[in-house]
């Protein structure tokens, strides 16, 4: 299916490796013009050549290096990919970092890192694009959220930080649509990576991620991160045109909710 994304420009969030490559990847296949970023330069580097050598065209991507935890290196971003493909067309908010335990053992350090690290990234960013996309006519905004953003399960600071982006992402799609801005949110279940979490955990306990993925999993396996980023792509493009507010999961039948 062509998705009709040829020259289009995407800004993904902490896209050098897991998910935010994947949709990263998923965009360059579809011909868009793609920003990738991240703190450390040598995992960057190492993406933006990936990207180049399998898209066949490597001056339509672009690595830059930031924090975007902070105003400045969101604005960095955001500035930077306008500057160098003349507009922004796709924002997807993919990075964040959740920590701490229950309730009792959760600092207020840990509430106020998962805000600054997953939701106001994506508020800022958000932010930034607007003023780009309505230059365009329009455009695109997702949030890679998480099923456990609408049900329970995992970390508590995670769930409240992914529930805020499924929220947030709904309130931006009623607020923009007037700007022809769609808005949605991906709730991916347990994705396995190199270097993700689900990697961490099966490499210190694989007899224990085994039982789990039996026992959570039907369909027996973990998602792979070029599956959301397939949702990625189509939510992206013209063919998702009657698609703003939803939130869409993508994890097997993992989920035990209803909505």
């Amino acid at each position: 299916m062509n998705l009709e994304l040829t020259d289009k420009v995407a800004v993904i969030t902490g896209s050098s490796r897991g998910l935010g490559f994947a949709s990263a990847r998923a965009l360059a296949d579809e011909g868009c013009r793609v920003v990738i970023c991240g703190r450390t330069a040598g995992r960057l580097d190492e993406a933006a050549a990936e990207l180049r050598a399998s898209c066949g065209s490597p001056a339509r991507i672009a690595a830059i290096q930031a924090d975007v935890s902070t105003e400045a290196g969101v604005r960095a971003v955001i500035d930077g990919a306008a500057a160098r493909f003349g507009g922004l067309d796709i924002l997807v908010n993919n990075v964040g970092l959740a920590r701490g335990g229950d309730l009792l053992a959760t600092t207020d350090a840990e509430w106020q890192e998962a805000v600054d690290q997953t939701l106001m990234p994506a508020v800022r960013a958000s932010r930034l694009a607007v003023p780009h996309l309505r230059a365009r006519g329009g455009g695109v905004i997702l949030m890679i959220a998480s099923i456990f953003g609408r049900e329970t399960g995992g970390r508590m600071t995670y769930n409240a930080v992914k529930a805020a982006e499924i929220s947030l992402a709904k309130s931006l799609a009623q607020q923009l649509a007037g700007d022809n801005i769609r808005v949605n949110s991906i709730a991916p279940g347990s994705i396995l990576f190199p270097g993700g979490s689900w990697w961490k955990r099966q490499q210190a306990d694989p007899e224990g991620i085994a039982e789990f993925v039996r026992r959570e999993l039907p369909f027996g396996r973990f998602g792979r991160p070029e599956e959301v980023g397939a949702v990625v792509a189509f939510l992206a493009s013209p063919r998702a045109s009657w698609v703003s507010g939803a939130s869409i999961v993508v994890d097997g039948c993992q989920s035990r909710s209803m909505i």
